[in-house]
């Protein structure tokens, strides 16, 4: 039976004896991608769980319930608003600011008052069970106030509401928040009106000929150049040529917006080519022109996937630092800019500095900037996905 069998399989005009081994090598290749899957998401799931574990921590902060003196000697000089014993376990950064708290608030002058003040990062540390530097003199008297009850941990508002600084527990996002916005308004502001008028000249008015080929060529090939010559043609350009003030967002938002055209004209371009030629020809049938067609029919219908591929080019620019760093927005900016010629840094920018600090509270708070980036830049593709499903229309 057996032999009857394979004598069939010889004289079967549609057996392929290679058939059984490329089963197995379709099987071996599903395996193979399935494994590769896994692997990614662990190693996602794993960047992950890093990231918040460390970043978690970063969100409250120490402060010590401490009787604050306010007075003549003691603007002067801070240290000596607080008792002696607690001098060293205190933020130095928050006592600096108590001659801006007296003014928000005159009826403190001349009084003594028991206020909760921020703790030195080391404190904060060391309650977080987190690498510290403290003595065991500072420790035993910690360990007293907090049997007290007068160490208590808060949400940290500082790192929203604060810029940079030099001191680990008192520096924030916000000026690199402030900063990143405006450098963005500047990137969509050129990239947008630009990206989209040339994607619409070339998918619809200029001719198939060699030099719009060449073009084609070219905006493709930008796409893929690494983002730091970028930030070295807006060093050569706008800074040395045209004597744009360094480090501000005029000039990062000018250089991301040179980064971010190719992705816009290339989307755009893709959106504009997936409306039906019947469109354009009803059009022409009514008696309208080319710009009319364009104008009322064409990209109204296109606009759903422009905004997407906008957006999605936004969400790249958001997440870029080496451009940035080659025009100068990585310096140390306590305060957020006001104007978009003012010095300022992103967030990215301000991330990457953070993480080379030795203090161990730089480090949580690098996580933490992390996860705030990684939200917005997911809340950006989000709404693309969403405008791309509501407003899409199928043919």
């Amino acid at each position: 039976m057996i032999k009857n069998k394979k004598k069939t399989k010889q004289h079967n005009p549609f057996y392929d004896p290679s058939l059984k081994s490329r089963h197995t090598s379709a099987k071996r290749f599903k395996k193979f991608t399935l494994t590769s899957l896994i692997f990614s998401v662990a190693f996602l799931a794993f960047f992950l769980f890093d990231i918040i574990s460390k970043g978690i921590p970063a969100f409250n902060v120490a402060y010590i319930k401490v009787d604050v003196t306010y007075n003549e000697k003691t603007l002067d000089d801070s240290r000596f608003a607080v008792p002696k014993e607690y001098r060293d376990i205190v933020s130095r950064a928050w006592l600096r600011d108590l001659p801006k708290l007296v003014q928000e608030n005159p009826s403190l002058m001349n009084t003594t008052t028991t206020t909760l003040v921020l703790a030195d990062d080391q404190v904060d540390q060391y309650l977080k069970g987190h690498h510290y530097k403290l003595k065991d003199k500072e420790i035993a008297f910690i360990e007293e106030l907090n049997a007290q009850g007068l160490i208590e941990k808060k949400f940290n508002s500082i790192f929203f509401t604060n810029g940079d600084s030099k001191i680990p527990e008192y520096a924030g996002l916000y000026s690199a928040v402030i900063g990143s916005i405006l450098t963005l308004v500047i990137t969509m502001a050129v990239a947008f009106p630009i990206g989209v008028m040339t994607a619409i000249y070339l998918e619809e008015f200029a001719g198939d000929n060699k030099f719009t080929r060449f073009i084609e060529i070219n905006i493709n090939n930008l796409a893929a150049i690494p983002s730091i010559l970028f930030g070295l043609l807006g060093l050569a350009i706008f800074i040395n040529l045209f004597g744009m003030p360094r480090s501000s967002p005029l000039v990062g938002g000018l250089t991301l917006a040179l980064m971010t055209l190719p992705i816009i004209i290339v989307s755009s371009r893709a959106a504009l080519r997936a409306v039906p030629d019947s469109i354009r020809q009803a059009g022409y049938g009514l008696g309208l022109n080319k710009i009319q067609v364009t104008r009322d029919h064409v990209l109204p219908l296109a606009f759903p996937g422009v905004l997407t591929g906008s957006i999605i080019g936004l969400a790249q620019a958001m997440g870029e630092t080496a451009p940035l760093i080659i025009i100068g927005m990585i310096a140390f900016i306590p305060d957020a800019p006001s104007m978009v010629t003012q010095a300022a840094t992103v967030m990215p920018a301000q991330l990457f500095t953070w993480a080379g600090m030795p203090e161990g509270m730089y480090i949580e708070k690098t996580a933490a900037g992390i996860m705030v980036l990684l939200t917005i830049l997911i809340s950006l593709n989000a709404i693309a996905i969403y405008l791309r499903k509501r407003f899409e229309v199928k043919w």
